[in-house]
């Protein structure tokens, strides 16, 4: 098996972001927090799925579980996905700075690197959708998982956002600037408060605002 990030453990990957080290960093702990809330919202369907008493949802269920499969496995491929794309944004800046050749090397890497958290943003955005379906068909034993991962999902998003736009200040294509930007915006500004929307709701209900079950 090939040493990807998300291979060991979670004590190991939480070690290696907090270790003096490029990679991981800020885009793949998102891409990270991501897979996780699609993960949660799995275990919300997997508890669910086959009782008598969400019957009617069984084949939605059975749909939305493949989906956040799909989901989870895309945002843990982009944690390493994350530091693959670092590493010629680093060779381009280690570059002399007399060397002619620099700046269309840091322009092309950043290029590169803008788009992991796009590709993180936009999964970010199908799990979004997906707990807030799983919040009104999974048992309501499960929904406090499902607020949990709501609150994660908007969290990546945002960070992602961030990292959109980190990548994006300093480049001098700014046609290509503004549409990621552009694209970033609008999942921010959609699914933010789809997501934060769904972890209010779950904890109205688990602080007795609304009836569980």
């Amino acid at each position: 098996m090939s040493d990807t990030l998300v291979d060991g453990s979670c004590a190991a990957f939480a070690g290696r972001l907090a270790a003096r080290t490029s990679v991981p960093g800020g885009g793949g702990a998102i891409a990270y927090a991501g897979a996780l809330a699609a993960a949660l919202g799995s275990m919300a369907g997997e508890f669910t799925i086959g009782k008598a008493r969400y019957a009617r949802y069984q084949d939605d269920l059975e749909r939305m579980l493949g989906e956040l499969a799909e989901v989870r496995e895309r945002l843990l491929v982009l944690v390493d996905g994350d530091a693959q794309a670092f590493a010629p944004l680093a060779a381009a800046y280690a570059l002399p700075k007399d060397d002619p050749t620099r700046a269309d090397a840091i322009e092309l890497a950043t290029k590169g690197a803008t788009k992991v958290p796009l590709q993180v943003m936009e999964e970010t955005c199908r799990a979004i959708d997906l707990l807030e379906e799983m919040e009104e068909k999974c048992s309501a034993m499960l929904v406090a998982d499902v607020g949990c991962g709501a609150a994660l999902a908007e969290a990546a998003l945002e960070g992602a956002g961030i990292s959109v736009y980190v990548n994006t200040h300093n480049l001098r294509d700014r046609e290509f600037a503004d549409d990621a930007e552009g694209r970033s915006e609008r999942m921010l500004q959609t699914f933010s408060p789809k997501a934060r929307e769904v972890s209010k709701r779950v904890m109205a209900r688990v602080r007795g605002r609304d009836q569980i079950g």
